[in-house]
């Protein structure tokens, strides 16, 4: 399964849909799109589909009361006009995709060649969605908000026995998140038991936009989803949206968890110079206890009497690392005098890669 379209991807959801305003959708495409470019990263601009007239029962619709309904009916846009937010999307070198929260909506998808499909925390159990979306065998991310362990792993088997490539988002779904109420370590959870999978983290924290990257990311999440919003017409922000300054702090945050957590964490890395070359200034070289003749083969049950060790080490000295059994002086080594490499007849100084590595350590 090719999970490479997920790999350190944002997605930046237009908080509800723009409120059904082509021009403003616009402007946050543009705006969030400017911010992307800046900080150099992967994103995906995502909207929201609903086939409105059908989404909704014939008898509650216009029903102001009903909060979901309301929201629903007035955010409400027209095929061209998505159609038009895609292709400003596409020109500004971001991904398309959507939340399709119905089987249309899919359609939709398809219609405007979406290449990952978005479900919603709300609809981890809706199969005859999951099927649909399934039939177009797009990449999906899902939302584990409220979710129990069986559904997520249903889930998961059910994309699996596809090979259709799924992230799955952990996820809160309380609107606005407290910070104690993130629940990262299920990040943990989730990258256990679906090692196959990509992990990522929806997040609808409110506080800062720089802690919860750092460790979602030092944890294993590598995509990641956010609500923007723009502040224009006097239209309120809803607390758990960002705004293109938070995101750009989101962002830089991104680049200096990658910098502090280094390179894989499935080998061991391997050291630059400088470390080495300060950690050689701590290690003790071997010297002389005693005058030693030529000949004399080095024993560890004599090394206290024939022997010392001390900083500094010195270019071509041996340290505490390279004595072994069965070392032979091939010339005599003067009391207090450093044991060299050219001192001994040794597997170190019978290769040249050893012998430079040896001088080239040290003061």
């Amino acid at each position: 399964m090719n999970n490479s379209i997920f790999e350190n991807l944002f997605v930046l959801e237009l908080a509800n849909n723009h409120w059904g305003r082509l021009d403003r959708g616009l402007r946050i495409v543009n705006d969030f799109a400017q911010v992307v470019r800046f900080n150099n990263v992967r994103a995906a601009i995502k909207l929201q589909f609903r086939e409105v007239d059908h989404f909704i029962h014939k008898e509650f619709r216009g029903r102001e009361d009903i909060r979901y309904i309301k929201k629903t009916e007035i955010t409400k846009l027209e095929k061209s006009e998505y159609r038009t937010l895609v292709k400003a999307i596409r020109e500004r070198n971001c991904i398309p995709m959507a939340t399709a929260f119905d089987e249309a909506s899919v359609d939709l998808c398809e219609e405007l060649d979406l290449p990952i499909i978005k479900i919603a925390s709300s609809d981890i159990n809706d199969w005859f969605l999951i099927e649909r979306i399934a039939e177009t065998r797009k990449p999906v991310i899902v939302s584990t908000g409220g979710s129990t362990q069986t559904d997520i792993d249903d889930l998961v088997k059910f994309f699996a026995n596809r090979n259709i490539p799924l992230a799955v988002n952990h996820c809160v779904s309380i609107y606005p998140s407290e910070d104690d109420e993130l629940e990262l370590n299920q990040i943990d959870f989730l990258r256990n038991r679906y090692p196959k999978n990509m992990v990522g983290l929806s997040s609808h924290e409110y506080h800062d936009w720089s802690s919860s990257m750092l460790m979602s990311y030092a944890k294993g999440a590598r995509t990641w989803e956010r609500h923007i919003d723009i502040e224009e017409g006097g239209i309120p922000v809803s607390p758990y949206c960002s705004l293109p300054h938070q995101v750009d702090e989101w962002f830089k945050a991104f680049h200096k968890a990658v910098e502090m957590c280094g390179g894989t964490g499935t080998s061991k890395r391997v050291p630059k110079k400088k470390e080495t070359e300060y950690l050689d200034g701590l290690v003790r070289g071997v010297y002389a206890k005693r005058d030693l003749p030529a000949g004399y083969e080095l024993q560890h049950q004599n090394t206290d009497t024939d022997f010392y060790l001390a900083i500094p080490l010195q270019k071509g000295q041996l340290s505490c690392r390279e004595t072994m059994n069965g070392l032979k002086l091939i010339r005599p080594v003067a009391k207090d005098t450093m044991l060299s490499i050219d001192d001994v007849d040794s597997p170190y100084s019978q290769n040249e890669g050893l012998r430079k590595l040896i001088y080239s350590r040290g003061l």
